[in-house]
């Protein structure tokens, strides 16, 4: 793999020597196991029939769908920029978990250059193709919520809507300054399943766009969309900055349930005053809170609309905190109490955003490239966005089957330390290779090769 050099002999222990003498080994044998994840998907072959390829078939030399699993898994074991795959461009495990060949062919052929892929995301982002990329999005959350339930689809979901600031680098088209983050962002919506840690959908704007833009035409389709490919009922769960009139309306025209918590106002503010006051008596050691079904109507809602309050006791607090839920849910089945348990599960939801920025580290490179749109660029970076949840969901499929096997909880960087980051050497005999690991996967491998058959292929 490498130019062969003199040992090295580290001066702590004379005994030891190190060579690099270009053996075929490798430190991510966990991506076979993603790319057998990625398969039972048939994510990447739904791509490759609907994705429209305008090269010329006589110069192909990589396939879309190889490409597709070369960025998918590489950000999956975290190699996260374009120009990582000339990295590993001889590591022999890359060769055989990307290509599209069997047999011996794959360590024959060279791996896509970081151009090639660069290319792919210009092909990808084109208004023929982004549709395919958000499907195919959708089509991994659906395999992941049935693959380990011997095909059994959920009843009902809950969709949560947030931003995901991201901070850019240089002037790419589309990003702007945003004074709460001090940075250079885009504001990407990022749709998710707070139940099932599962990512919908991603949609990228502008980095001056208001939280809830887009969200109005965006979140109900995404809604009926996950309801017709799962057949569950979908409510919404939103935050503060999308309770605007628009994105409620958006909802209650198409019949979607929906819960949210309002900005705090001085209208909110006279509506809560009767009910700030404590019972009579010593407070008890326990801090306390009541709810409060109530109707309220802001100037720019066309009618009233049932908010929930919640009136909190704090320790040492002289004053009752209180906050505002918006919901349309029905009163008989969703008492204010159930509401506001249902909304704090949102947390659950801000947790696993958090997982994708961190293991994930998403980052959005595209630059204008000289005669780009600012629309190609947006274009673009969407899609390198969405591939990103992609890694992520192939990443969290292998982590409910890890979970699901060995009874613990895993979080994506533990896996990915611990289960897929495990040395390998690659040997070749007449027409069969071997991938040696080494002692790394004794502990988790044989339970995880246990349950790979469990992951069955979406139809």
């Amino acid at each position: 793999m490498g130019e062969s050099v003199s040992p090295w002999i580290p001066s702590c222990n004379g005994s030891i020597r190190v060579e690099l003498d270009g053996q075929r080994t490798t430190s991510d044998s966990g991506a076979l196991l993603l790319r057998e994840a990625l398969d039972s998907s048939g994510v990447i072959d739904a791509l490759d029939e609907n994705l429209i390829d305008q090269r010329n078939p006589l110069r192909v030399r990589h396939s879309l769908a190889n490409q597709l699993r070369t960025l998918v898994l590489q950000r999956a074991m975290g190699w996260i920029d374009l120009s990582d795959t000339d990295m590993l461009r001889h590591d022999p495990l890359w060769q055989l978990a990307c290509s599209d060949a069997r047999g011996m062919t794959p360590l024959t052929q060279d791996r896509p250059s970081q151009a090639t892929l660069s290319r792919l995301l210009t092909c990808l982002g084109r208004s023929d193709n982004i549709d395919a990329v958000h499907e195919g999005l959708l089509r991994l959350v659906v395999w992941r919520l049935t693959s380990l339930e011997k095909g059994k689809r959920p009843d009902q979901l809950t969709l949560d809507i947030d931003g995901l600031p991201i901070e850019v680098h240089g002037h790419q088209g589309g990003s702007a300054f945003h004074g709460h983050y001090g940075a250079r962002i885009y504001s990407p919506l990022v749709a998710s399943l707070a139940e099932t840690g599962d990512m919908v959908g991603g949609l990228l704007r502008e980095g001056n766009a208001g939280p809830a833009e887009n969200a109005d035409t965006w979140v109900p389709h995404l809604v009926r969309r996950l309801n017709e490919s799962t057949g569950a009922q979908v409510r919404v769960r939103i935050d503060a900055g999308f309770t605007d009139n628009d994105t409620l309306e958006a909802l209650e025209d198409r019949n979607i349930e929906y819960l949210g918590r309002l900005r705090s106002h001085t209208g909110l503010q006279k509506l809560a005053a009767p009910y700030l006051k404590r019972p009579r008596g010593r407070p008890p050691e326990q801090p306390r809170e009541w709810c409060h079904d109530l109707e309220y109507q802001a100037g720019s809602w066309p009618s009233s609309r049932r908010v929930v309050l919640v009136v909190q006791e704090r320790p040492d607090d002289l004053l009752l905190h209180a906050f505002f839920l918006v919901t349309n849910l029905n009163k008989f089945h969703w008492p204010p109490e159930k509401v506001l348990a249902l909304y704090r599960k949102r947390g659950s939801a801000e947790a696993h955003m958090g997982e994708v920025k961190s293991a994930l580290d998403v980052h959005l490179s595209s630059t204008d490239r000289g005669a780009s749109t600012v629309q190609e660029v947006m274009a673009r970076n969407e899609v390198s966005l969405l591939l990103s949840l992609y890694a992520y969901q192939t990443l969290h499929g292998l982590r409910c089957l890890l979970t699901r096997q060995t009874r613990q909880g895993w979080s994506l960087s533990r896996m990915r330390e611990q289960v897929l980051k495990v040395a390998a050497t690659i040997s070749r005999h007449a027409r069969r290779i071997t991938v040696h690991l080494g002692d790394a996967a004794d502990k988790w491998w044989p339970t995880l090769l246990k349950g790979l058959p469990k992951l069955t292929a979406l139809s």
